[in-house]
C-alpha cells in the first residue's frame, strides 16, 4: 500500500517519521542517485560510498525538505554533494603504486553499446568536476537547466556555459583527441 503511494504522500509520511514510506521513497529513487553518483565518480566503489551518504543525507534530511522543488532535484542536489565530497576525500587518499595494484584489461569484444558506454565513463572521469557535473545532471539525468541551476544553487547562465564548454570538452575526448581538456592548443594555419 504505501509502495504505491504517490511521492508527495511518501513525503509527507515520511516528514513524520513513518520509516516505511522513507524506506519506499527512498528505494524508488535508489538507481537514479546511484547512476548519478556512477557516472560523477568514475567507479563503482566511490559511487556506493557516495550514494549511501546521500541517502543517509536524505533520511536526515527528509523532515526539513519544504517542496518548493521537486523531490527528484533536491535528492539530485544531495546526491551530486554527497558525490563532490567523496571525490574531495578521495584526491587526500594515497594512489597506491603500480607494483600495490594489478589492472587487468579485457580485451575480448564487447558490443558497442557497452563499449561506448565505458568510452563515455572514461571521458567523464577527464572532465572536470565543474563541467562533468552539469553534463550528467543535463544528457544522463535529463534535468532542465533552471533544476540544474537550482540544485548545483548557481545561475542559469552558468549552467548553460559549463554545459557547453564541458560538451565541447567531452566530444574531442570521445573524437579520439588525446589532449588534455584543461590543455589549450595552439595551432599554426
Amino acid at each position: 500500500m504505501v509502495i504505491s503511494a504517490d511521492d508527495d504522500t511518501l513525503i509527507a509520511a515520511a516528514r513524520t517519521g513513518d520509516r516505511r514510506a522513507l524506506d519506499a521513497l527512498l528505494r524508488r529513487h535508489y538507481e537514479r542517485i546511484w547512476t548519478l553518483c556512477r557516472r560523477l565518480a568514475g567507479n563503482h566503489a566511490d559511487a556506493e560510498d557516495a550514494t549511501q551518504e546521500a541517502l543517509i543525507a536524505l533520511a536526515r534530511g527528509i523532515a526539513s525538505f519544504d517542496g518548493r522543488a521537486a523531490f527528484t532535484t533536491w535528492s539530485y542536489r544531495v546526491a551530486t554533494n554527497a558525490c563532490l565530497d567523496e571525490l574531495r576525500r578521495r584526491s587526500r587518499r594515497p594512489v597506491p603504486s603500480a607494483t600495490e595494484e594489478m589492472v587487468v584489461v579485457d580485451r575480448s569484444p564487447r558490443p558497442d553499446d557497452v563499449g561506448d558506454r565505458l568510452d563515455i565513463d572514461a571521458a567523464l572521469t577527464r572532465l572536470p568536476d565543474d563541467f562533468r557535473v552539469v553534463v550528467v545532471l543535463r544528457d544522463l539525468c535529463d534535468l532542465e537547466y533552471a533544476e540544474i541551476a537550482e540544485a548545483l544553487e548557481i545561475p542559469a547562465g552558468t549552467v548553460r556555459s559549463r554545459i557547453a564548454r564541458g560538451r565541447t570538452q567531452l566530444a574531442e575526448l570521445l573524437g579520439g583527441n588525446q589532449t588534455d581538456p584543461g590543455e589549450r592548443r595552439s595551432e599554426v594555419p
